[in-house]
């Protein structure tokens, strides 16, 4: 029965993503018809060609809303995950119908429209899947369309995903109790169901469909006792990890001849998202160096007035896969500033700045040059912040998974210092934010942080 309606909704989503892309392509060429927003400056778009395309733009749409997995039916999955996945969906639906219509042969006379089309895709489609999230939600919170699940454990990884599970009753998943071969004083209080061997029962008798196993490494013997009695049953085993050793990583695995291989895999920066993320970093920083260039050559003046010497400053730090790359950053501080001291932090009331770096420093606006290296490719927008060669190489002997920072490029901004974790403060924590950056990374999560660097980032009380 459960399996029915979960292929019932499945069936549902693909019938109202098939309206959206026929609407989203209809509403693509009225528009264009209209000459709404952009104004016509040749003949309209031909409607028959419109027609005869619009099978094509609903089938290529399917296609590439099934590749990026939009019909796989995840419980788990929170509603911005499914909006990122709407968003690249959309994308590869305008380069596919672009691609069939240039294999097909047909004929086509507004590029305009595609774009259009993209856009309506993108907005009808998270409009429908937003409406049956927020319907299923509503029905599981009832106690609608919920699947009962089994832990097995007793412990603190179990106790922690069942008040996960009941903080988050919009999964529909309803925990029916506990499984545990190894009872002890601390589990009056909780609903003990039997024991390992009893599974197959309570999955032929209870209807039990997930089972997870929250059990700790050491009892691996009897996770692996759970796969085999549940060889030949239809319910499904899921393995919850809450390790500490394993909390900057993120699990991954790939089939090699036969044998499975677990990555532990730090960044999430690889195949489509790797690329939203550099098409983001290219067009914002584009944006901000054409908005800014008033501001900036106004500070490179004020520089050159204010000291001797060069307008920029150019300072080794490190990136990318540990890789050195030269920072910009516009001069705060005298020529030769580190002549005596050698390599140090800067510091409250740091007597090398000028009078103007210090209000530089202040405001983090000598950082604003780094715009040209995001554009470059040496840095992102957001990502740990860059630290030189030779503070790394003590760091890392000292900070376990500090190097960890550098599976991804560095950024102008982060997680950590729109946290206040910036300046002299504990590296430890820093390190933490930055990890938590790394494997929580979404687009949305880059444009809060950047949402946040504007209105909390730039002036902090330990930028100097």
């Amino acid at each position: 029965m459960i399996r029915r309606v979960s292929q019932t909704i499945l069936w549902v989503m693909v019938g109202l993503d098939a309206l959206a892309a026929a609407a989203a392509w209809l509403l693509a060429y009225q528009l264009r018809v209209l000459g709404w927003p952009v104004p016509l400056f040749h003949a309209p778009p031909s409607w028959s060609n419109c027609w005869r395309l619009l099978p094509l733009a609903v089938v290529v749409t399917l296609l590439a809303f099934r590749m990026v997995g939009l019909y796989e039916v995840q419980r788990l999955r929170r509603f911005r995950e499914e909006l990122l996945g709407v968003l690249q969906g959309s994308a590869l639906a305008v380069l596919f119908t672009l691609a069939a219509i240039f294999f097909t042969k047909h004929e086509y006379d507004s590029r305009l429209t595609l774009a259009y089309f993209g856009l309506l895709l993108f907005l009808l489609t998270l409009f429908d899947r937003r409406s049956v999230w927020a319907m299923l939600r509503w029905l599981r919170r009832r106690g609608y369309n919920t699947i009962p699940v089994v832990i097995v454990g007793t412990g603190r990884t179990a106790r922690r995903f069942a008040r996960a599970l009941l903080r988050h009753r919009w999964t529909g998943l309803r925990l029916y109790g506990y499984v545990e071969d190894q009872p002890s004083r601390w589990i009056r209080d909780l609903h003990l169901v039997g024991r390992i061997a009893d599974l197959p029962r309570l999955v032929e008798e209870k209807g039990i469909r997930q089972v997870f196993i929250a059990l700790p490494w050491r009892r691996f013997d009897d996770a692996r006792r759970v796969f085999a009695v549940l060889a030949d049953s239809l319910a499904e085993v899921r393995l919850v990890v809450d390790t500490p050793s394993l909390a900057p990583f993120s699990l991954a695995t790939t089939q090699f001849d036969g044998m499975t291989l677990v990555h532990l895999r730090e960044s999430p920066y690889f195949g489509m998202n790797r690329l939203v993320k550099r098409l983001m970093d290219i067009v914002l920083s584009l944006l901000a160096i054409i908005l800014l260039a008033p501001l900036m050559l106004l500070i490179a003046v004020m520089i050159k007035l204010t000291s001797r010497g060069p307008v920029l400053y150019r300072q080794e730090r490190c990136g990318l896969d540990g890789k050195t790359f030269l920072m910009l950053k516009f001069r705060t501080m005298r020529v030769d500033a580190e002549k005596e001291t050698g390599p140090v932090f800067a510091r409250p009331n740091d007597p090398r700045r000028t009078w103007f770096g210090a209000l530089l420093r202040r405001t983090s606006l000598d950082e604003l040059p780094q715009l040209f290296n995001v554009l470059k490719g040496d840095m992102s927008l957001v990502g740990p912040r860059p630290e030189r060669p030779c503070f790394v190489q003590r760091f890392r002997k000292t900070i376990p998974h500090y190097m960890a920072r550098h599976l991804v490029k560095a950024g102008m901004t982060g997680w950590a210092q729109v946290n206040g974790w910036r300046g002299d403060t504990s590296l430890r924590k820093r390190l933490q934010y930055d990890l938590y950056y790394i494997t929580h990374w979404n687009p949305w999560f880059d444009l809060r942080i950047l949402w946040l660097t504007i209105w909390r980032g730039l002036l902090h009380r330990n930028a100097y």
